[in-house]
């Protein structure tokens, strides 16, 4: 490095830390970025001064950085411009001057253009043409600056700027699922963050209104008031920035669990009894970008309104409302001031008349002025409770309603214990949005199950609900089922008396109002005995039976459960919990109808299921029996029909092969592979198998682990990883051969390694459980396990269970984000005596130490 590079990095340093110094001092962003800029600015001056660059040469700050603002690690974006493309000696120069920049400690973002490739580049690119917007002279020809900005306002069209800046922020959006509530925001990047007063800033300079929001306010796109508010969330998103960027000491945009608690430290939060101060900071970030979200539509309105001028001929749609080019407007400005209900009767129009996209400037406005308005007197009124019942029962909008009751703080208004759940965070490792907003996507979620569009995502769920009497009961379930969480205690018990209190004053028959109790209080009963019981067992699920008592209720249950499971997180569902849930609903159905469980008649109809598989096949009639010889009942109810058909065409002349034999196939369920081992049985084997899985970084969803009557191992997984869809037939190819020479090979197993955790796990640690307890009927052991995840989990879980000669018999698998809760069935004879049963799970508790 030379003695010019080192100079400027050090100088560079030391003011930075200056600058960063004076804010953890005074808080505030703005001295920050303007000095940080302006030290920049110096630097690359001198740098492109002491190298001798041409004087027909320009250097231009564009994008955040030609804005005049420069965050702490922030890229440095360049423009080099030339008045004519550059020979070999200019780019060399160039090259040294680049690579200085970068000696200096500075992460550029260069691009080396002349006027005309500009105007090319940015006529194809709207990336480019936002970040020549904002292009700033740092040094060099002033003359042919001026021209590239004459040139680049000549060409700016700023209606067709203002439609791909539109769209690029819906697409933006789209990818951060239409929400600010992420429980891990971007506050750059998300709803609602600065990104999206960026944008509004760039088409209204473009559009040549004004580049701040007090410009906007005196075009009288923005009241003085609303230009404030904006300022004030601004200055808020960029402190939160500059403190990422500080704490992490990286270019870091996302408010990531890790970084919530020091960053909210920072800013003189703290952590209560009853709250962490995260917990604060981020109510506070997301009440923030609420309030962005709707200034935000607001001005988008209002500029495409100058941009586009349409004929605003107000067409009627009654004696409150009209309807101006497909927005809802208020008859009078003070309509929700003196009619109030009419707060609520807005969104059953909205939600009534898909020609309705949004409400105008001023009716959003009057909302949110007027809002205020919903009391407790307000809730009482008859005609209020049965607008919003209407809303509920809306036959079409009701998702798209009740995202704009609450954006707009009317349903915070109208139910109060959803207002205290809105921003509410979620430090559970398997839920990725507030509790308002997972609500909202459980509501949106039920109701896609009665939309011919999106019937092929659930076909089954959709079949059902078409059948299905009222399904808005499901939606009030849906709105109540986590309405209690953060209040202490049992969310589901406390959620049964806010869900009756609101079926009982909105007039709900008794008979739908004791299903919308259910509902609450059993949401998570269903996906519990599904991924965590067996239910091969009749006691199992006579005690469901039981529980759910009838069609309605189990079908009720049944699809709250699924929208509630997808609501939670993309990762979250997959084809194998919708499987167990579905076989869970079809099994309670035909007890439900009458049929009796019975182990003889599971077992029989199974096996006959099989035997026509088998006979498709093209096998012999008695091909099936040496290997079912060896077969126990317990084997075949715990297997599917089409499970063991494969089993048995797989393994019917093997079975008494001294070789492992191992299978493998696309999994029926849609998703991953099913695998099975068929070989003489060793206590280890589980291990040794596991440990294959985990080199090979497979996840295992479920095992059943079967011993044959002549002491043969017949093992079935289901394994999931990315690659599969991809490249199955090869990793199929490859399991067969690796997993059988592994098996042959009889190396000794490896020693287990604690897999590193998810960056979410150590922020919110999971504390290891393990509990062992004999069945009902004391023939083995249920060991339940609960653990943060990470790689190897289960084979470390294995190598104990094989150390104490523990022969394990099936393995539920319920994998919720970041946590585990693993279910076995096991037996052995350390289990029979106390001392070794007590050193098993204290071992076991070792194992899952994070």
């Amino acid at each position: 490095m030379s003695t010019l590079a080192k100079t400027l990095k050090n100088q560079l340093k030391t003011e930075r830390q200056s600058v960063i110094n004076a804010f953890l001092l005074n808080g505030k962003p703005e001295p920050l970025l303007k000095q940080l800029r302006q030290s920049v600015d110096t630097a690359l001056t001198l740098a492109w001064k002491l190298l001798q660059l041409p004087a027909s040469a320009a250097l231009v700050a564009v994008g955040g950085y030609g804005r005049g603002e420069l965050f702490p690690h922030s890229d440095v974006d360049l423009l080099i411009l030339l008045e004519v493309p550059p020979d070999a000696d200019l780019k060399n120069n160039l090259e040294q001057l680049v690579q200085l920049f970068w000696d200096i400690g500075l992460e550029i973002g260069h691009s080396i253009r002349t006027v005309d490739e500009c105007m090319t580049e940015a006529a194809a690119d709207i990336t480019v043409k936002t970040s020549l917007l904002e292009a700033r002279l740092v040094t060099g020809n002033k003359p042919l600056f001026t021209e590239l900005q004459k040139r680049y306002n000549a060409a700016m069209d700023p209606r067709a700027f203002f439609q791909a800046k539109k769209l690029e922020m819906r697409q933006r959006h789209v990818k951060f699922e239409d929400t600010a509530f992420s429980l891990e925001p971007n506050c750059k990047e998300s709803p609602g963050g600065l990104r999206d007063l960026q944008v509004i800033l760039w088409v209204a300079k473009a559009a040549g209104l004004g580049d701040s929001w007090a410009q906007l306010a005196k075009r009288s796109l923005i009241t003085a008031t609303e230009a404030r508010q904006l300022r004030q969330k601004e200055r808020a998103f960029k402190d939160i920035r500059i403190r990422l960027h500080i704490h992490t000491n990286r270019r870091e945009d996302r408010l990531v669990f890790d970084v919530q608690t020091p960053i909210a430290e920072t800013l003189g939060f703290k952590t209560t009894e009853t709250r962490r101060a995260s917990e604060y900071l981020m109510q506070r970030y997301y009440w923030a970008a609420k309030a962005v979200t709707q200034l935000n539509l607001v001005l988008l309105q209002n500029i495409e309104g100058y941009l586009f001028p349409q004929p605003n001929v107000p067409r009627p749609i009654n004696a409150r409302f009209n309807q101006i080019n497909g927005l809802i407007d208020i008859a009078t400005n003070d309509q929700f001031e003196t009619m109030p209900s009419t707060m609520l009767e807005l969104f059953l129009l909205i939600a009534q008349d898909t020609q309705l996209k949004d409400m105008t400037v001023r009716t959003r406005r009057a909302l949110w002025h007027a809002r205020a308005k919903i009391d407790a007197a307000f809730r009482r009124n008859p005609a209020n409770r049965a607008l919003f019942l209407q809303i509920i029962q809306a036959p079409q909008g009701i998702t798209h309603a009740l995202r704009g009751m609450t954006e707009t703080g009317v349903l915070g208004r109208y139910l109060p214990n959803f207002r205290r759940i809105v921003g509410q965070m979620q430090h559970d490792l398997f839920h990725v949005y507030t509790v308002d907003q997972h609500i909202l996507m459980v509501v949106r979620n039920v109701r896609r199950f009665t939309l011919s569009d999106h019937a092929h995502e659930y076909p089954f769920c959709s079949q059902l609900i078409a059948n299905f009497p009222r399904p808005w009961i499901l939606y009030i379930a849906a709105l109540f089922h986590d309405i209690a969480k953060g209040r202490g205690g049992d969310h589901s018990q406390l959620g049964m008396a806010d869900a009756q209190q609101f079926c009982q004053q909105h007039g709900l028959t008794v008979e739908d109002t004791e299903l919308v109790v259910f509902l609450v209080q059993q949401h998570l009963t269903m996906s519990q005995v599904a991924q965590k019981q067996d239910m091969s067992d009749p006691d199992v699920i006579l005690a469901f039976v039981k529980t759910v008592k009838d069609e309605r209720h189990l079908t009720a249950l049944y699809l709250l459960t699924v929208a509630d499971i997808r609501g939670t997180s993309p990762k979250v569902w997959n084809a194998w919990k919708g499987k167990l849930l579905e076989d869970l609903y079809r099994i309670t159905l035909r007890v439900l109808g009458g049929e009796t469980p019975s182990a003889d008649r599971e077992l029989k109809n199974t096996q006959e299921d099989a035997l026509r598989t088998l006979r498709l096949y093209g096998l012999p009639n008695d091909a099936h029996e040496p290997l079912w010889e060896q077969l126990d009942v317990a084997y075949f109810l715990r297997h599917d029909a089409a499970d063991i058909a494969w089993q048995t065409r797989s393994f019917y002349t093997l079975v008494n092969s001294p070789k492992p034999i191992v299978k493998a196939r696309l999994a029926p369920i849609g998703e991953g592979l099913q695998v099975a081992v068929y070989t003489p049985d060793e206590t280890d084997l589980f291990a040794r198998i596991c440990s294959y899985f985990e080199s090979k970084n497979f996840s295992i969803l479920d095992a059943k682990i079967h011993t044959t009557k002549h002491g043969y191992a017949l093992d079935t997984f289901l394994l999931s990883a990315p690659l599969f869809a991809k490249h199955y037939r090869d990793i199929i190819n490859l399991i067969e051969h690796e997993l059988t020479e592994q098996l042959e090979a009889r190396v000794p197993l490896p020693s287990p390694t604690r897999g590193r955790l998810s960056r979410l796990s150590r922020t919110f640690p999971v504390t290891p459980t393990v509990d062992l307890q004999p069945d009902e009927r004391g023939q083995y052991y249920l060991l339940a396990i609960t653990a943060n995840d990470r790689a190897g989990l289960l084979y470390l879980i294995a190598n104990v269970l094989a150390k104490y000669k523990i022969n394990l018999h099936t393995a539920k698998i319920m994998t919720l984000g970041e946590r585990v809760e693993d279910v076995f069935l096991v037996d052995g004879k350390a289990l029979s005596h106390n001392r070794l049963q007590l050193q098993l799970e204290t071992d076991l508790l070792d194992a899952l130490q994070v």
